[in-house]
């Protein structure tokens, strides 16, 4: 996730909000802190592959994605598209290409709706936001992801390892404090579903039907 630093204040000026992350570390400390409206992410990154980033965020989010690649390397194209991003920019590139690309993007994705349904679960993956039989939940960012998570594998234990990493994108260390919280708030924004998470002892946990 890396725009040249050159383009920053370009981009800024007119009117734009953007966020730097040098490497993969970074980048996902800023999706995980708030997901951004549109990411720009270079394939080649110093601690990794931005498509190994692009596979994991595809996961979760539907965000529009352009990929920054080697001037003719179709490989990197390929690979990225079939990754999911949505568009890519061959580098060297010029900030009114970079520009353009980007409003173009934003009006596409503007007028189609990312949702997916599990159920009667509908996520809008745009806006972390889900209903239920048409009745918007009340529900965090973090719950957001928590919850489509377990809506991907109903009825399956999930440990808390699974569930820290996919959502955090970092290793769980020690009893994680953040995780019981997102779960405990969870239950609570579920009640009256006749889902619920219940608590595989010693395992982990699993979303299931109230019985």
């Amino acid at each position: 996730m890396q725009v040249q630093m050159i383009n920053k204040p370009l981009l800024e000026a007119k009117g734009f909000t953007v966020k730097m992350a040098m490497n993969l570390y970074e980048a996902r400390a800023e999706v995980s802190r708030e997901m951004p409206s549109l990411i720009i992410l270079d394939i080649h990154l110093p601690d990794g592959n931005g498509l190994d980033f692009l596979r994991e965020l595809r996961q979760t989010s539907m965000i529009p994605v352009i990929a920054l690649t080697n001037d003719k390397e179709e490989r990197d194209i390929v690979k990225g598209l079939a990754s999911g991003c949505d568009d890519y920019i061959p580098k060297p590139y010029t900030f009114p290409i970079l520009l353009a690309r980007i409003e173009a993007l934003l009006r596409r994705v503007a007028h189609i709706p990312h949702t997916i349904e599990k159920g009667k679960f509908v996520f809008d993956m745009n806006g972390n936001s889900v209903s239920f039989n048409g009745e918007e939940l009340a529900i965090r960012k973090r719950e957001f992801d928590v919850l489509y998570f377990f809506a991907q594998h109903e009825n399956k234990i999930l440990s808390a390892e699974q569930i820290y990493e996919q959502v955090w994108k970092q290793k769980m260390i020690g009893d994680n404090k953040a995780l019981k919280n997102a779960i405990y708030d969870l239950r609570e924004s579920i009640k009256g579903t006749g889902y619920i998470i219940a608590s595989a002892y010693g395992k982990g946990y699993v979303f299931q039907r109230e019985i």
